[in-house]
């Protein structure tokens, strides 16, 4: 995954944690606009979340967090 994306998905579930705590879900669209400008993007982190790591529509973001810094 492009650094870029990486910085976007930790920033927005650090968002997300603060605003509504730990226990707050999202879904990979939490990344993006309503508007996709950046259909590219889109499918890689769905990609990466449905068939790389086959992950739920909705997961804690304090997950998604910690594996997207350790590189997962």
């Amino acid at each position: 995954m492009k650094t870029e994306l990486r910085l976007k998905i930790i920033d927005v579930c650090n968002k997300k944690i603060i605003n509504k705590g730990d226990n707050v879900g999202l879904s990979f669209y939490a990344f993006f606009a309503n508007k996709n400008e950046t259909p590219e993007l889109l499918m890689e982190v769905a990609t990466w979340w449905i068939q790389t790591h086959r992950l739920d529509h909705f997961v804690k973001a304090i997950k998604i967090k910690t594996m997207v810094e350790d590189g997962m």
